[in-house]
This record gives C-alpha cells, structure tokens and sequence, in this order.
C-alpha cells in the first residue's frame, strides 16, 4: 500500500515523490464506485481512467499534460504509467553539476542499471550493432533529461523536403508546418535566438561560416537563402542578417519568458509532468478540502512495469480491454528487494491506449499484444536511425577575419548548418546537417564545450571564464544524417531465445545500411570536413585524431586520411548506429494499412482504442533531431482526443455548455460560520454540484426571459441523490437573507429531483415535482434512467402556467395562483434559473434556455 505521507530516507525527505505521483493501489482505488472518501462519503461517482499512457519519458508526458491542460470540458482522466522511478525534476543540465550522466554504449546487459537508471532491455547482433546502445532512462522524464537539446525542424521546401508526401500522410504534414511545428519549438525553446550564445567569437563564426557557404566552399550544404528561418528574430534586423540568424542553432533552451514569468531553460517533460500532476490535485480540492483522487483528471504511477496490452483480436482487428503490469515497491532504502504485484487495469470500452515508450520497446509492446491483426507483420519494420560522426579540430583566432582582437575571453559558440546530397544511382536526395560547437581557451584542448551547456553556479567559477586570455577556438563538428526509410534489413521482431524479467520476449533489434546510406555518410563527413577548412581560413590549423592527440595540418589536407571515414573503433570518426538514442519509424504513419503501422491520427489501423506517440511513428527521420517532431505530433494526437463544447440548439441561448462557468455563481451563508453550501466542479463536460453542510445553489446570472423554455441534461450517481432546478427566483441578494439559497426556494420554483422522495415519500418530493406544489401525473412510473445514465428535463414557463418534461415525456403540469412566487422577469424586477446543491452529488449539462 502506497505510503501517505512523504518517505524519510537516511538524506531526504520524498516530498516531490508524494506530490507528483500515485501509488497503483490509489489510482485504482480511485477508479472504484464502491468505495470512501476519507471523509466517509461515498465514490460512487468514480470513473475509469479514459486515457492510459504507457510511458513516462519524452513524449508521454508531453501529450498527457497538453490534453490535460487543453481538455477545458474536464472529459478525460488520464493515467500515466511509467517502470522508472523520480530521479530528476528537470534536465540534468539546468542543475549545478551533480555527477548524473550518460553511460556509454554497451553491446551487453549487465542486468543492473548504470549510472543510477539506465537498464538495456532488447538485444541486438554486435556483428549488426558494434559497440551497441546505452539503452533507457528507467525514469520519469526518460532521456528527455539528458538529451542534447538540438532540436531542428525536419525541412519541407519547395525544392527540399524531409517529409515526402508519397510517406507521410498529406494531412500530417500540413498540420506540422500550419501549427504544429511552431507550438512544439514555443514549448521547447527552439523560437527564440539563443542569446545565452552570443557575443564577438559567436558573431565572427556565423559570417566566416555563412560567407564560405554561399561562396560554395560547402558544396552540399543547403544556401541559406533556400532555408527556412526558423527563429522568431525582433524587428528592425537587415535582410542580410536574417540570412545569418538561419545558422543559429536550434537548441531546445528558454532563457526568456514573457513579463513577471521565469523560463524553464533546457526542456525536459519533467516539468510538465510535476505542472499536471499538481494542477489536478489543486483542482480536486475544490468544494472538499482535500487532494481527491476519484477527481483527479491526471495521474502518474511509477514503478509500473506494463507487460502487454491485453487485446481481444476478431476478424484481425482489435480492441485493448486491459492494460497489464508488475508494479513494484522497495522494501529496503538501496531498492535492492522489492515487493512485486501482477495487476490488469480494466480498459473500458469507451478509453483509448497510447504507447509512448522509447521507439525499441514500443514497437516490442505492440508485438507482444496485437498478435493476430490483419497488418501485425508491419510492425517493427521500418526502423531508422541517424549516422553520426563527430571531427575537433583547433585554430588559431587570427583564423576569424572579422573578431576583433581586443577581445580577450571568447565564451561559446553554436552553429547548424543543413546539408543535402544527391544520390548517384539517381533515386533522389539524402538530408543531414552538422551541429557545431565552439569554445575559446586559453590552453589546447579538445572540449569544444568547455563552456556551452554549463550551468554556472557560482561567482568563483565565472570569474575566471571572464578574466580568461583566450588564444585558440576549439570546433567539434558533429554529422547528423538520415537512413533510408522502409530498408528490410533494418528492424526490431521478438527474440525466440530470450525472456524477461517478467518472462515476456525480449526485442531483437538488427540495422543493416543500405549503399545509399554509405554514400550519405561520405557526403555528411566530407561537407565536415569542408567546413573546418571554412574556419581555418587558409591557415594552418589542430585536427585531434583522439582527444589527447593533436595533429597540425595544412589548409589543403584531405581530412579524410588523418580522421578516416570509419568506424571510431577502427581509428575513424564514425559513432555506431546504436549510440545517437534516435531510433524511429517502427510504428510508422501512413494512409495505406499494406505500407504503415499506423493511421494518420497515430491511431493503429487495426486496433480501434491503440495510439502511438513518439518517433516511433515517423515514416521518414530526416536529420533533425526527433524531439522537435515527437513533440509536434504528440501535441496533435492531444488535440485530436479533445471534446468540443456543446453547441446550442437552433433557437436557444446556451447557458453552460460544458466549459464556461463565467456567469455560474454560488450562494452564500453569512453569519453562519460552521454552515458551508458545498461547492461544485467540472467534469465530463457537466457541473457537478458537492453537496456542504448547509443548503446551496448555482445561479445563473444573467436574468431569463419573462417566458422560456430550459432544456438541461442531469444525471445522478446514487439512487438518494436529491437535487433540482429552480426557476423563476429574484436576484439572491435581495432579500438579504443569512443563507441566499432560500430566496430561490421561497419565492421561486424547484423542479424536483429525488427517486426516493424523502424525506416522506411524497409525490409531492419526487422526481419532476415542482416541489411542494405540484406531483407528477403518474409518480410510481416515471421515465426516468438508471443510475449513472443522462435524464433531459424540459420545463416551460409561460405566464404562471409551469410543465415539465421528463426524457420527453410531459410528467407534471401547474398553474401558479400565488403572486408572491415565480414572477416572470421584467426589467426592473429580473429572475434568475439556479441548480440546487443538496444530498448526493448530481451533474448537470446542456443548460440552455430559448424565449417564448
């Protein structure tokens, strides 16, 4: 059972863990009608999670807390599952240096996790994959937490394009440049220039750089003049200069924000996660007092395992009726032994599934669950990832014809440029791009970051960057380029030999490049190369064949031969193919079921409630790094799960339809200091009236026609439950009453709603009453709907002639002979429609009205 409190360990108290996360036993707990609340009253009005997430890394998160945050009719409860633990709230950038980091590849499972969280879960041939992967970040954030923060945009030209349509779904590709794009860079950072990189070395490489490009001293990188820019610069910049600003590097750093608010710096999902996680515990409180699990609209459970989807597969297609998982709690403080738990978590037929785990293991869920669907061989082809290579080399400053040398500290530099090749074999184009890094130094070195990606914390350590003679500039220039799409022999399938922890098949993963990779490759390293040359500036300059030997050449060396194009484990400058984290397209978009895994909603074609997000789904990976992309397309698959407001029938004024609360308010108790009238809450797209101690009553303020017709939809979740509708009541102010819900009942009408008719039995009580006053013609057998289903009442006041409709039905009739009460509204004297908050909670929709 998940502790209540934050956990005190032998150095800290788990405050962030209790605040930001669930137990599984709380989360479904809070899914049972059966059970309590703390303070005693029944849950009768629980609901099951209708969005389960599977994975809390990247992009996860990012898609649950934007449908969290853009779900204004509170329709959806969202469960987010994730087999890590808290480790970070924020990147491991934007901390002082802690000692957190990235281990590096390995081609064998240690079967312990490195570095604090990284575990290797598939496995791959080391003949396929040398020097293998680092694996996963067993966290919540994932590697969102440790990536590197370039975050370009995948290019789409009229001359050039990363997302061809004959791949990519038509309509994907305009919603990414129309909306999509733009939303994910404002949210990552990428928008902004980046002006924690600025200054004279900055300035003096981006036009060394931007003028040998346009000189064709590159010949395969894309002019300027032909990119896109993909910064939102201030006004009054030259038009000579926004070709510059398009070799700003697209880093996923905010470093500013709007007035009065603070940027998050380098974006990781953590931050969206914690965001999330207490705005639905701060909106549960509403009206109760206290984090309410049954009405948290967004949960996060970590420690969850999810083994496989359960899936019921007719006729090859299928439906996720559960979700099943090993949750496990540490016994001990080292989490050396741990108390495990097989748990299904019911999928009911109105929820949908999204796998978001990393690109490998998400195409091995699907695998393991959606055995039997009509397009299941699909899944795990396509699988691409990026060539990578790196080149340092060192020159001198004199080597920058434009940096002043009064300058004396440099600071840091970072630079993109994109790059296109053209194949031989004339099937098209291949898309890379080289990030550059650069730091000035006072002694020969080869870290190029010496300064970027720093965070400084503290006087000491920033004094001497400042006072700092620096003489020599140290470049890395690291290749990003594509793989070819749709290669058979690049895929993940389930390996026959090998079972996991919980006995489920392991994923084999097996990359083979095709030539035209091979070729990409040479153009990707020869274009580095092309651009050194570009700094040196035809001087003599270091290229370092490993970091501790540096090697002077001259401005016409062939880099090639001193830096081979290899392997780095055969002396070149080449990472393997599992080192760079960008593995995709396994699970990849398409129109045609035959070519792709899923549809252009995400959705799979032949599972009816399964959703991907992430890389995973792109049919091609360009260069970009995926995070920018993931992003988008995970802010789409939220904004395609949200519900609109309702609209208004032909004639009527809506009055709550399902978001705005704007006019709704309360009545007060004055003088009455322990007398509480209970609250309310949005969910599902109703008002949902808590009941308090006392009487009370939503009111609508702004005042009906003197004759209506009111239309609304109720719904109750207990046979006790007793609420109404009054109509026809002055302003509750007026009367200057201690409780102002009384106004309502004594000088207007109630239209009952209680299937008990308590307190007595009363017709007089029941259901569609107008209490007090009027029963229903036929109160033993009224049309009203089971528990838990919608009820619609149509009431009438013309004159002081009342009926009430039931589900359609007309159960009640009155004529009203008291002058004193429901008096039709006038100018001078306005009335006012109100929901009561009595016993039971009772919700509310589609509360519209139109004048007679």
């Amino acid at each position: 059972m998940t502790t209540s409190k934050p956990q005190t360990t032998d150095f800290t108290k788990d405050v962030l863990g209790r605040y930001i996360s669930n137990g599984m036993d709380e989360a479904l707990n809070s899914t049972d009608k059966n059970g309590q609340r703390p303070d005693g009253s029944p849950t009768s009005d629980a609901k099951p999670f209708d969005v389960i997430v599977i994975g809390g890394g990247s992009f996860g998160p990012t898609f649950a807390q934007h449908l969290f945050s853009s779900d204004q009719t509170h329709s959806h409860r969202i469960l987010v599952l994730d087999a890590g633990s808290l480790l970070l709230t924020e990147h491991v950038q934007n901390y002082p240096p802690i000692g957190i980091g990235v281990p590096p590849p390995t081609e064998n499972d240690p079967f312990e996790l490195r570095a604090e969280v990284w575990g290797l879960p598939w496995r791959a041939d080391p003949a396929k994959v040398p020097q293998g992967f680092p694996g996963l970040a067993y966290c919540l954030g994932g590697r969102s937490l440790y990536f590197g923060g370039w975050s370009p945009r995948l290019l789409d030209t009229d001359t050039d394009t990363e997302m061809p349509r004959d791949r990519w779904p038509d309509s994907v590709v305009t919603d990414l440049n129309d909306k999509y794009f733009a939303e994910a860079a404002q949210q990552i950072g990428t928008d902004q220039t980046n002006d924690f990189i600025s200054g004279p070395m900055h300035d003096a490489l981006r036009k060394q750089l931007f003028d040998g490009i346009k000189a064709n001293k590159v010949p395969d990188a894309i002019k300027p003049a032909k990119l896109p820019l993909h910064l939102d610069l201030p006004p009054g910049i030259p038009a000579a200069m926004k070709e510059q600003f398009k070799l700003e590097a697209p880093l996923a750093v905010k470093s500013r924000e709007g007035s009065g608010l603070f940027p998050f710096n380098k974006f990781s999902s953590m931050p969206l996660v914690i965001k999330a996680s207490r705005a639905a515990a701060t909106e549960s409180m509403h009206a109760v007092g206290y984090p309410d699990n049954v009405k948290k609209r967004f949960m996060v459970v970590p420690h969850c395992r999810v083994i496989r989807l359960v899936t019921n597969v007719q006729n090859g297609l299928g439906r996720v009726t559960g979700v099943e998982c090993e949750t496990y709690l540490p016994i001990c403080g080292d989490g050396s032994s741990v108390q495990k738990q097989r748990v299904t978590i019911p999928v009911p037929d109105t929820a949908n599934v999204v796998i978001a785990l990393g690109t490998i293991e998400s195409a091995r869920l699907a695998l393991l669950s959606f055995q039997g669907i009509k397009n299941y061989d699909r899944i795990g082809t396509n699988l691409m990832a990026h060539l990578r290579s790196n080149i340092t080399i060192s020159i001198p400053r004199t080597s920058l014809s434009s940096l002043d040398p009064a300058v004396k500290a440099l600071q840091a530099s970072a630079l993109f440029v994109k790059g296109r090749h053209t194949f031989s074999d004339g099937s098209g184009k291949g898309y890379f791009h080289l990030q550059i890094t650069a730091a000035g130094l006072d002694k020969l070195t080869s870290d190029s970051e010496a300064e970027l990606f720093k965070k400084i914390p503290d006087l000491d350590s920033m004094l001497p960057l400042q006072q700092v003679n620096d003489h020599t500039i140290v470049i890395t220039i690291r290749g990003i380029g594509e793989t070819q799409e749709q290669n058979p022999g690049s895929n993940i399938t389930l390996k026959n030999d090998e079972t996991d922890e919980v006995g489920m098949q392991r994923a084999l993963v097996t990359y083979n490049l095709s030539d035209n990779d091979f070729e990409l490759w040479d153009a990707m390293d020869k274009a580095s190369d092309d651009v050194a040359k570009v700094f040196a500036g035809g001087n003599n300059f270091t290229v370092f064949t490993a970091p501790d030997r540096p090697q002077t050449v001259a401005p016409t060396a062939d880099l090639s031969q001193i830096v081979p194009y290899k392997p780095v484990w055969e002396g070149g400058r080449r990472d393997g193919m599992g080192t760079t984290h960008h593995e995709a397209g396994p699970l990849c978009m398409g129109d045609d079921p035959n070519t792709s895994v899923t549809n252009a909603d995400a959705r799979f074609h032949s599972v009816e409630n399964a959703y991907a997000a992430g890389p995973a789904l792109f049919p091609t990976v360009g260069s970009p790094n995926p995070m920018l992309t993931g992003v988008a397309l995970a802010r789409r698959l939220a904004d395609h799960f949200i519900v609109k407001p309702f609209p208004p029938d032909a004639g009527y004024t809506m009055l709550f339809d399902g978001v705005n609360l704007g006019k709704w308010r309360l009545s007060t108790i004055n003088n009455q200091a322990n007398n509480f009238p209970g609250g309310r809450l949005l969910v599902d797209s109703a008002l949902e009236t808590v009941p308090g101690n006392d009487l009370g009553m939503f009111w609508h303020t702004d005042p009906t026609p003197q004759d209506f017709v009111l239309k609304l939809e109720w719904l109750r979740w207990r046979e006790d439950d007793n609420s109404g509708v009054f109509i026809r009541f002055p302003h509750p102010d007026s009367k200057n009453y201690n409780n102002t819900a009384y106004v309502a009942i004594n000088f207007g009408f109630e239209i009952q709603i209680d299937q008990l008719a308590g307190p007595d039995g009363s017709p007089l009580s029941k259901t569609g009453a107008i209490y007090g006053f009027a029963p229903p013609n036929d109160p033993n057998n009224l049309p009203v709907k089971p528990v838990g289903e919608w009820n619609k009442f149509e009431i009438h006041a013309q004159g002081q002639h009342y009926i009430v409709f039931l589900n359609g039905v007309k159960i009640t009739e009155y004529d009203n002979p008291d002058p004193a009460r429901g008096q039709p509204s006038t100018g001078s004297n306005p009335s006012f429609i109100g929901l009561q908050n009595h016993t039971g909670r009772v919700a509310f929709r589609k509360i519209q009205i139109k004048a007679l």
